[in-house]
C-alpha cells in the first residue's frame, strides 16, 4: 500500500512539473513597507545590526543600478535605526543595499559612531571591500547621514576609498563642522593656549572620541579639508535642512566644487520642517536621494507637510519607470532588401492566385 501511495505521489509530481514550468517564473517579492516617520527608527534601535532591505549579500547589481549602495549612519545611531525608511525604499527601487554599524564602544552595541573617525574609517574600508567582493561590482555609492557625511572623508582621502566610490549622497552634511553651543569657539581657544589635547582626551574619557572632531577647526577637519573637500571623480549631492539644530550654521553643510550639488530641503518644499534627525525619514529628502543615485529616472520631488513627528499624508516616492530600449534603425541597404523581398512575395502570391483561378476554370469546363 505504501509503495502504491509513493508511486502515486511521484506520478502526481511528474504531472505537476510541466504545469509549474508553463506557469512561468514566480512573482517578484512584494515591496517592503516604507514609513516616513520616527516609529520604525525607534523600533530599529533595538536591533542595531539589521534593517529591512539591507545586507542581502546574494544581491547582484543590475545594468540600471550597477553599483551597490552603502549606508553610513550618524553619531550615536546604528544601521537599524538610522535607515529604517531609506533602506527598504532603496531596495524597492531596485538597488542592492548594504550597511554597517561602526564606531561602537565595547559593551555598548546600541550606540555607534563614537570612536575616533580615523579608526571608524578602517571599519568602513573593510566593509566596502566585502560588498565589492560579494557583488562583483567595481565601485559603490555612499549614502551618509550626519557623521556618515564626515567620517567617510578619511576613508576617501587616506584609505584608498576614492577609487572605489562613484556617488556620495549626504544628508545633514558637515563640511566645515559645527559651532553648536560654541564648541568650535571653545576648541579654537584651546588650540590657542595649547591645551586642545585635553579637550580631546576629556571627550574620549566619557566615551565619545569622535565628538570633538565635529567642531569647526578640529584637527580632524583640518586634515580632511587640506586633502581636498570634494574628491575629484566622485559626484556629491548635499541635502541640508535649515532647521538643523546640530549643524550650526546649517550652511556648514554646503561646499562649492564642480562635482558638488547643494540642495536646501526647504527650497524644494517649504513645508518640510525636518530637523537633523528627521531628514533621514523625510519623503522629500528620500526622493532627492533616489534622484541623485539614478538621475536617468529622476522624478520631481513631492511637497507636503513634513514634521519631526512624521508625514501626515505621505506622497508617492520612487523612481520613474525605466525607458523602453530604443529599436535601432535598419541600415538603408537592409530596408531596400526588405522591400525587394516583400515585393517578390507579393508578386509570387499574385501568380499563385492567377494559377489557381485557371485551374478552377479548367476543372469546371471539364465537369460540363
Amino acid at each position: 500500500m505504501r509503495t502504491l501511495l509513493s508511486r502515486a505521489a511521484a506520478v502526481a509530481a511528474a504531472l505537476a512539473l510541466p504545469l509549474a514550468v508553463a506557469a512561468g517564473p514566480a512573482r517578484a517579492a512584494a515591496p517592503l513597507p516604507v514609513t516616513y516617520g520616527p516609529v520604525p527608527l525607534v523600533a530599529g534601535s533595538f536591533d542595531p545590526d539589521h534593517v529591512a532591505g539591507a545586507n542581502d549579500f546574494s544581491c547582484k547589481p543590475t545594468t540600471e543600478h550597477p553599483r551597490p549602495v552603502v549606508l553610513v549612519h550618524g553619531l550615536g545611531a546604528t544601521l537599524g535605526d538610522n535607515w529604517a525608511t531609506l533602506a527598504p525604499l532603496l531596495q524597492n527601487n531596485g538597488f542592492c543595499v548594504f550597511g554597517l554599524t561602526y564606531g561602537r564602544q565595547a559593551g555598548f552595541p546600541y550606540v555607534g559612531g563614537v570612536q575616533r573617525m580615523e579608526d571608524s574609517s578602517a571599519e568602513l574600508a573593510t566593509f566596502v571591500d566585502k560588498v565589492l567582493a560579494a557583488t562583483g561590482a567595481t565601485k559603490v555609492d555612499l549614502l551618509g547621514h550626519s557623521e556618515g557625511t564626515v567620517m567617510p572623508r578619511w576613508y576617501l582621502s587616506f584609505r584608498g576609498g576614492a577609487a572605489k566610490v562613484d556617488k556620495y549622497v549626504q544628508l545633514a552634511p558637515l563640511w566645515d563642522g559645527t559651532n553648536l553651543a560654541g564648541i568650535g569657539d571653545l576648541l579654537k581657544v584651546a588650540q590657542t593656549f595649547k591645551f586642545d589635547p585635553a579637550v580631546y582626551s576629556t571627550f574620549a574619557s566619557v566615551g565619545c572620541g569622535s565628538c570633538p572632531e565635529f567642531a569647526r577647526g578640529s584637527d580632524y577637519l583640518s586634515k580632511v579639508n587640506a586633502a581636498g573637500p570634494a574628491v575629484p571623480g566622485i559626484t556629491y549631492t548635499e541635502i541640508a535642512t535649515k532647521y538643523d539644530e546640530l549643524v550650526s550654521p546649517y550652511t556648514s553643510g554646503f561646499t562649492t566644487a564642480p562635482n558638488v550639488t547643494n540642495i536646501l530641503l526647504q527650497d524644494v518644499c517649504p513645508t518640510d520642517y525636518s530637523e537633523h534627525l528627521g531628514v533621514a525619514y523625510s519623503p522629500v529628502a528620500a526622493q532627492l536621494v533616489l534622484n541623485a543615485l539614478d538621475p536617468a529616472r529622476a522624478r520631481k520631488a513631492p511637497c507636503t507637510l513634513v514634521t519631526p513627528l512624521g508625514t501626515p499624508d505621505p506622497p508617492q516616492v520612487g523612481l520613474a519607470p525605466a525607458a523602453a530600449p530604443a529599436t535601432a534603425a535598419r541600415p538603408a541597404r537592409h530596408r531596400r532588401a526588405h522591400r525587394r523581398t516583400a515585393h517578390h512575395r507579393t508578386a509570387h502570391h499574385r501568380r499563385a492566385q492567377a494559377h489557381a483561378k485557371r485551374v478552377s476554370r479548367t476543372s469546371r469546363r471539364a465537369a460540363r
